[in-house]
């Protein structure tokens, strides 16, 4: 058994695909010997997005404080805590948080998804 830890004893790093504002941290992943997931936390802050983009694998999130928007078929789809998102692969996302507050989301990827 992984001995826990807090999520704030991770170092935000910033998204590859995001601009300024939003973080992400690597929870549990390769360097935990997670082989079958990557657990990632995903920080919005108020006013930032992620802009569209795709990934070829699919991802699962969890909202756990916030509120924003993901694209669905063209059209804004709001969101808040107790949300759960699928994003299949290949489909284009952008998550903006609308919110006052950070918006935190929990990201499970497959391991062979980039790490942050």
């Amino acid at each position: 058994m992984k001995i826990l830890k807090s999520y704030a004893e991770v170092e935000p790093r910033v998204l590859p695909v995001a601009g300024a504002g939003v973080t992400g941290r690597v929870l549990l992943g390769k360097a935990d010997g997670a082989v079958n997931f990557c657990m990632r936390l995903i920080e919005v802050a108020p006013g930032a997005s992620i802009p569209a983009h795709s990934h070829p694998w699919e991802h699962e999130q969890f909202v756990v404080s916030g509120t924003g928007s993901i694209l669905k078929d063209g059209a804004p789809v709001d969101f808040g805590p107790g949300s759960v998102l699928f994003i299949a692969p290949g489909e284009e996302h952008h998550i903006r948080n609308t919110g006052p507050e950070p918006l935190r989301i929990v990201c499970l990827v497959p391991p062979f998804a980039p790490e942050l």
